[in-house]
């Protein structure tokens, strides 16, 4: 058959509802597809640390939900550790993201590395960061957490042996939150 839209418009001719200006461009609004569904691109590069699905048991059954942790950074100083839980993974990162911004701390860069050596405890990981040369030597969040920093040559330890990476994430941040440099 044939195509109720009519295809034979001239150039600049509005479509008959009206969509678009003269030349054939869509308006920004609320509804119509303005910028504010547009995601833009975050000042703050961002790491997923862990994801994990949680149960809250109740009467009824058991309710799933996702446990989300991202780390932050700028590369210039600035890091934050985000902790949320979402009905669905995209919906825990965002609330993540969220917090972790809320809890950005800066950290003294001095020539890509740390000052002085620094130890800190959260819970059961004890970390120690050294000042190096030559690139991030540290393993697993220790390392995730300073190359978003923007530290590029460090030397991380983890004393006491765990395998929760949150707590090894805090830890470090709890760490780089000790230094002070003098000015």
């Amino acid at each position: 058959m044939f195509n109720q839209r009519n295809n034979f418009r001239k150039p600049g001719q509005n479509h008959a509802k009206g969509n678009g200006n003269a030349q054939g461009e869509r308006r920004g609004g609320f509804r119509k597809g303005g910028d504010f569904g547009v995601d833009k691109k975050s000042e703050y590069e961002q790491k997923v640390l862990d994801i994990a699905r949680v149960t809250r048991v109740t009467k009824g059954g058991k309710r799933f939900s996702f446990r989300t942790t991202i780390a932050i950074g700028d590369g210039k100083g600035k890091i934050g550790l985000g902790l949320a839980k979402g009905k669905d993974v995209a919906q825990s990162i965002q609330k993540a993201f969220n917090k972790a911004k809320k809890n950005l701390i800066t950290v003294p860069i001095v020539g890509g590395t740390i000052p002085y050596q620094v130890e800190a405890k959260y819970n059961s990981a004890e970390v120690i960061l050294k000042p190096s040369k030559g690139g991030v030597k540290a393993g697993g969040p220790v390392r995730v957490v300073a190359k978003l920093a923007g530290i590029t040559s460090l030397t991380g330890k983890l004393i006491s042996r765990t395998n929760n990476k949150i707590n090894i994430a805090k830890a470090t941040i709890t760490a780089l939150q000790k230094l002070r440099v003098r000015k």
